[in-house]
């Protein structure tokens, strides 16, 4: 059934944004396969809300031209990825084990879920490991006990960093001029009103995250969720990825969720760390 005129058109998550179609090609670089990066940046295309997309949202989505799109969603369908009703493209459980071949191979996703089990058990919240990619965190393992988001969220969202307590962590990590031009990358949004948005400010917040080794989002990303993070390093002392408590902002102050979780994510994190090897 044809959409109606004046039905919302489906648009790229704000929550993670579909590189620009420009990074898909290399000039001068005779081993860049570009046919490639288009397939991946058309399966990314369907990340967001809606599951279901035309060819002429994919295309929007990514800035690739509806031929090239068809063509890549033509191949994916054949190989049992993608499935159409003629008109409609959604992903097929197939997919999956694209994610599944880092996620039983990482020695991070692997080593992160009992240490998060356990730990969300004991606190009673949810917990997530993530790691820093192209100005996003990627969530790599993730344990919890309830929903506490209007969005779901699991193994292989991705999220901005700027405002999340995991992205602060790991972009404190970095130097300092590095976290400026991760920052500077795109577009800073405010998901509420409590969303930092300026520059200047965020890194004031980073170095403050530094001094302090732990990060405190309150209600940026979403209202009514709170969230702690501290820095994952491995057995020589690098960061290597972040780990956090999140809570319901009714259930514990500011205060309240550093005395509750920090001690025992910090330990969380130490322990996790001591069986990663460089």
């Amino acid at each position: 059934m044809p959409r109606p005129k004046n039905a919302a058109q489906p648009t790229v998550p704000s929550r993670e944004r579909v590189p620009e179609a420009e990074t898909l090609y290399r000039a001068g670089d005779p081993d860049f396969m570009t046919s490639l990066a288009r397939g991946l940046h058309v399966i990314r295309a369907f990340a967001g809300v809606d599951r279901r997309l035309t060819i002429a949202d994919v295309s929007r989505a990514t800035g690739l031209t509806r031929a090239v799109v068809r063509r890549c969603l033509y191949t994916l369908r054949e190989l049992g990825y993608a499935a159409s009703d003629g008109r409609m493209f959604h992903l097929q459980p197939r997919i999956l084990s694209l994610g599944y071949a880092y996620l039983s191979t990482a020695p991070l996703a692997i080593a992160a879920q009992p240490v998060l089990q356990e730990l969300s058990e004991r606190i009673g919240e949810a917990t997530t490991v993530g790691v820093l990619d192209e100005g996003a965190v990627v969530y790599v393992a993730r344990a919890s006990t309830q929903r506490i988001m209007s969005v779901t969220l699991g193994v292989g969202s991705r999220l901005q960093a700027y405002c999340t307590a995991l992205g602060r962590v790991l972009l404190a990590s970095l130097p300092s001029a590095q976290a400026a031009a991760e920052l500077a990358r795109g577009e800073l949004t405010a998901h509420t009103r409590f969303t930092v948005t300026s520059r200047p400010r965020l890194l004031e917040i980073l170095a403050q995250v530094r001094a302090e080794g732990y990060a405190l989002n309150d209600q940026e990303l979403e209202i009514g969720l709170r969230a702690i993070a501290v820095p994952v390093r491995n057995v020589v002392g690098e960061t290597v990825a972040a780990m956090n408590v999140s809570a319901q902002a009714s259930r514990f102050s500011r205060r309240e969720l550093i005395e509750a979780a920090l001690p025992a994510l910090r330990a969380a994190a130490e322990r996790l760390g001591g069986e990663l090897a460089p």
